[in-house]
């Protein structure tokens, strides 16, 4: 391929050449020969190492700008890469944030299931109970069903309250609230002058409960059956025995009283 001369250089070369042919003819054989030979070599050499050097200049400028679109070039993929990374950063951040938000309500799905498990376990462990001098633990049902069977009988209604205690007694045989069950039936079934019934609860109350601290109300209840069935001679021994061993006790002072209107 042919080198072009730039056109500076093509001027260069053309004021050097009317020189030499324009120089007064005084000094022309100064240019003769090998003299003018060499003048028009080192011209030609002067002209060759400008276009070299504009040449170079050129490639330079070339190589420049090439190395310019590659780093623009790189700079645009570095950009396109940080715009990437933010939108991933933003997602996962998002992402983060939706499962914290999981995470929180997941733990009070957890902390609301604990607390309706611990209320339902609540609903069948042992309470302590204090009742007529005793203290005993008993499942909250046998609570609720002895405490249902009391109000019945507070209310007046005898005969419910009678078949509310004698379930309970039933269903609870071992409860610490039996003995008082007992001696509430066989109140109930006195108010409905089942006599009869009344007195074997109390008798009952008194052998499974001899120091109950009603035991000294349900002796002096049998007696009180006894003379509603017209067994008197019953009745005295059941307060003499009253007295005996319960001295100390509101019955045993009654029991004395209805002994002496017994004589």
């Amino acid at each position: 391929m042919q080198k072009q001369i730039s056109p500076n250089l093509h001027r260069t070369f053309a004021v050097l050449a009317l020189t030499v042919l324009l120089a007064p003819s005084g000094h022309a054989a100064l240019f003769e020969d090998g003299e003018a030979r060499r003048a028009i070599i080192e011209m030609r050499q002067r002209v060759d190492g400008l276009q070299q050097s504009g040449q170079r200049s050129a490639e330079e400028l070339r190589k420049l700008n090439e190395e310019n679109s590659q780093l623009r070039r790189s700079l645009l993929d570095l950009q396109n890469q940080i715009e990437t990374l933010r939108a991933d950063q933003a997602k996962l951040r998002g992402q983060n944030e939706q499962l914290l938000k999981d995470a929180a309500d997941l733990q009070r799905r957890q902390k609301d299931i604990a607390q309706g498990v611990d209320e339902r376990l609540r609903q069948f462990e042992p309470v302590n109970v204090k009742l007529d001098g005793q203290e005993f633990q008993a499942d909250p049902a046998e609570k609720r069903d002895f405490e249902a069977a009391l109000t019945v009988f507070r209310s007046g209604k005898f005969l419910e309250a009678g078949a509310a205690f004698a379930a309970f007694v039933r269903q609870y045989p071992r409860s610490g609230y039996a003995p008082t069950a007992r001696f509430w039936l066989g109140n109930a079934q006195y108010a409905t002058r089942d006599y009869k019934e009344a007195i074997n609860n109390f008798k009952l109350m008194l052998s499974e409960a001899p120091t109950h601290a009603r035991a000294p109300e349900a002796a002096l209840s049998i007696a009180n059956c006894q003379i509603e069935l017209k067994d008197t001679r019953t009745a005295r021994k059941t307060l003499e025995d009253l007295v005996r061993a319960y001295p100390q006790s509101e019955a045993a002072m009654a029991a004395k009283e209805r002994l002496s209107r017994l004589k």
